[in-house]
């Protein structure tokens, strides 16, 4: 018995005997082709966060990351710095907030 009849034996073979017909009642690409897809949605999210973000409790962190960002860009800042704690904090507000 060799290794390739070994692992065979592990496995069911399904050999194809002929082509299946397609069922009357199943629809056809035409007909399937007709019917309009249903539209999504428009997400919400970011609307809800953009006027979170914007809101009295939130505006004074986004404003800190906002200014940590372009000091970061102009090179301003401590080497290897990021705003990621800042970030962070606006984000935590945003979702925190019953908006």
């Amino acid at each position: 018995m060799s290794i390739g009849d070994f692992i065979s034996s592990f496995f069911p073979t399904v050999h194809s005997e002929a082509e299946e017909k397609p069922a009357e009642d199943a629809p056809t690409d035409e007909a399937a082709a007709e019917e309009p897809e249903p539209e999504e949605p428009e997400d919400a999210h970011p609307a809800i966060r953009e006027e979170c973000m914007n809101s009295a409790s939130c505006a004074p962190m986004k404003h800190h990351f906002e200014k940590c960002q372009e000091k970061v860009m102009e090179g301003k800042g401590h080497k290897g710095e990021d705003c990621v704690e800042e970030m962070c904090m606006s984000r935590n507000s945003v979702s925190s907030m019953p908006c």
